[in-house]
């Protein structure tokens, strides 16, 4: 056994020389994120990855664009639309040019609208019905 022992103790001296002669080299750390510093090129693929191994799904998320929109909600809106133009330019020509936006309140849809002269101007005040919410404009006279 002791003769054992002596000959391994000779096998690791003889081969702790050759430890001086192992070579290394410096380790560097390259992001691959490019929001980290990484190449700008790997976005594209991060994206990708990222949503295809996505798991959840948003339940309140719009999903069919136009096809899963309401035809009658839309022309609603716009209705909404064409009559608060045709009010604005109502407005514009008896301010700036022909015809007259005469004082009163209209109800329009969901619009009540309510057009008075002020002392400093014209006052109309818009409330939709529907929501509560209300709009002042004040044009000024000239």
């Amino acid at each position: 056994m002791k003769k054992f022992v002596y000959l391994l103790l000779a096998i690791v001296l003889y081969l702790l020389p050759g430890a001086e002669s192992a070579q290394a080299q410096d380790f560097t750390y390259q992001p691959k994120n490019p929001a980290f510093g990484g190449e700008t090129f790997n976005y594209q693929w991060m994206q990708s990855s990222a949503t295809s191994q996505d798991k959840l799904k948003d339940p309140n998320a719009v999903t069919g664009g136009a096809a899963s929109r309401d035809p009658l909600a839309d022309f609603e809106q716009n209705l909404n639309r064409q009559i608060l133009s045709q009010l604005s330019r109502q407005l514009v020509t008896s301010q700036f040019g022909e015809g007259a936006l005469e004082p009163g309140s209209y109800v329009i849809g969901n619009y009540e609208i309510e057009v008075t002269e002020g002392s400093g101007g014209v006052n109309i005040v818009i409330v939709d019905t529907g929501t509560g919410n209300q709009t002042t404009v004040t044009v000024p006279f000239f």
